[in-house]
């Protein structure tokens, strides 16, 4: 039986697990210390004033705290928090349904908002403007289009993909953040506060071995730490050491830079495949059996971050530090165009 991937999506029970560790307040998060203090600022001035926050994007790789940064925005503001994603809104009608339920003040997250449809797209834009919304209750020559006012709330919008994003839906957020990787020293702190949330018994040394292997990510350090108790529970006297994560962590197949078997294969694919690269990600991941958007939203980021591979005008590259993680020889000759995309 597969292993299920630590990075992956969490299913229901993983969520109720993942939305108890969350914080609730702005000064009980870690990290992000410069979208922390600028989001502080704009809570303030916005309490202030008395009106709703701007509008918000939050743009960054999987795991890093968006979902949570919008509940930190809503709790911080006293506001209810509606929740849903880009390809749950399929027609007007639907963001229609939402939009007229908010109250003032309320927060609209919208995950994987680069995922909208155009045509939902380009409605939300006078709601997001103005405030109001026209919209076409029949079709065909019997309908008729009526301006609805709506009451002034807050949209914060995720996406791991700005890129995406046209310029139009871009330019009506007021305020853009873009969260980067965690440190090692900050996943630790993380940790060690879930594992006492937890009740669970660590030593130090165990809880920085997690946050080591765990990718920059929040997110996965909080999975680890549910998979690592599991194991001291069942293998050990139930507190966390340095062996016993370890341990647990082989099982898991997570190496020692927190790389799984997915991502071990992706670079396994581009050097034995296509001779280390250039090679285009949709040949990659043809030759994996994997989509193309889970290499480039759940693969890519973080081998990109640690330099395992790079992106050429030709396509991807695998790097030396790739080939010296996996034991291998690397190719002879020059190395190849490192240029980036721009």
């Amino acid at each position: 039986m597969p292993i299920e991937r630590v990075i992956g999506q969490a299913g229901p029970d993983e969520e109720r697990y993942l939305t108890s560790l969350r914080p609730q307040r702005l000064d009980d998060c870690v990290g992000q210390e410069v979208v922390r203090e600028q989001l502080r600022i704009a809570l303030d001035a916005a309490r202030q004033r008395g009106e709703p926050l701007d509008h918000v994007l939050l743009d960054g790789p999987p795991g890093l705290g968006k979902t949570t940064l919008a509940h930190v925005v809503a709790n911080e503001m006293g506001a209810r928090l509606h929740v849903t994603s880009g390809p749950a809104i399929t027609r007007q009608g639907d963001l229609m349904m939402m939009l007229t339920q908010l109250e003032t003040g309320d927060v609209l997250f919208v995950d994987e908002i680069h995922r909208l449809q155009k045509v939902v797209e380009e409605f939300l834009y006078p709601a997001l403007e103005d405030f109001r919304v026209d919209y076409t209750t029949d079709s065909g020559i019997g309908g008729r289009t009526v301006n609805f006012a709506l009451r002034r709330f807050t949209l914060i919008g995720a996406t791991t993909r700005a890129g995406m994003l046209s310029s139009a839906l871009h330019t009506r957020f007021g305020l853009f953040f873009h969260l980067q990787y965690y440190t090692t020293a900050e996943l630790t702190r993380i940790v060690a506060r879930n594992a006492e949330l937890l009740g669970v018994p660590a030593e130090q040394e165990a809880l920085a071995l997690l946050a080591t292997r765990s990718r920059g990510t929040p997110r996965i350090v909080n999975r680890l730490l549910r998979r690592v108790r599991d194991y001291a529970q069942v293998r050990s006297d139930g507190r966390l050491t340095p062996e016993v994560v370890d341990a647990a962590l082989g099982i898991l197949q997570i190496d020692r830079l927190g790389l799984d078997v997915l991502d071990r294969d992706y670079l396994l694919a581009l050097i034995r495949h296509y001779d280390g690269g250039p090679a285009g990600i949709e040949a990659i991941a043809a030759s994996m059996g994997h989509e193309r958007d889970t290499l480039e939203d759940v693969v890519e980021p973080y081998l990109l971050q640690i330099g395992f591979v790079i992106r050429t005008p030709r396509g991807r590259v695998a790097r030396p530090a790739a080939y010296e993680h996996l034991g291998l020889a690397p190719p002879a000759g020059p190395p190849p165009d490192p240029t980036l995309f721009g």
